[in-house]
């Protein structure tokens, strides 16, 4: 069992910045692959970004150049660097990790997720 909890989540200006932050507990997350997804008002939840283990990294074209996502795991710590935020970004960001290599851009592959964290980019 991993428990997941996000924060940093807030309201910020477009074009401002966020870091937020996914803390894994119980069993060790390294082994884990970990994501971030996102899900707007009325919209279904959608993949933003992946990380592998081994250090290798996914974006959603919506976020690439502007979004990053990093792991501690001497913190058991996934976190999501989020620059020049638009209102379009606006959404509850979850992490999740998943015990899948493969297909990680799908929320169904993944076995647990956190309690999500609210991000607000007013237009």
């Amino acid at each position: 069992q991993v428990q997941l909890v996000e924060s940093g989540g807030g309201l910020v200006q477009a074009g401002g910045s966020l870091r937020l932050s996914c803390a894994a507990s119980g069993r060790t997350f390294s082994s884990y692959v970990m994501g971030w997804f996102r899900q707007a008002p009325g919209k279904e939840r959608e993949f933003v970004a992946v990380s592998w283990s081994g250090g290798n990294t996914y974006y959603a074209d919506s976020v690439k150049g502007r979004f990053t996502i990093s792991r501690d795991s001497a913190k058991n710590t996934v976190y999501l660097q989020m620059n020049s935020l638009k209102p379009e970004d606006t959404a509850v960001y979850y992490c999740a990790a998943s015990n899948n290599r493969m297909m990680v851009t799908t929320e169904r592959r993944y076995d647990y997720w956190g309690q999500g964290t609210q991000v607000t980019v007013p237009s």
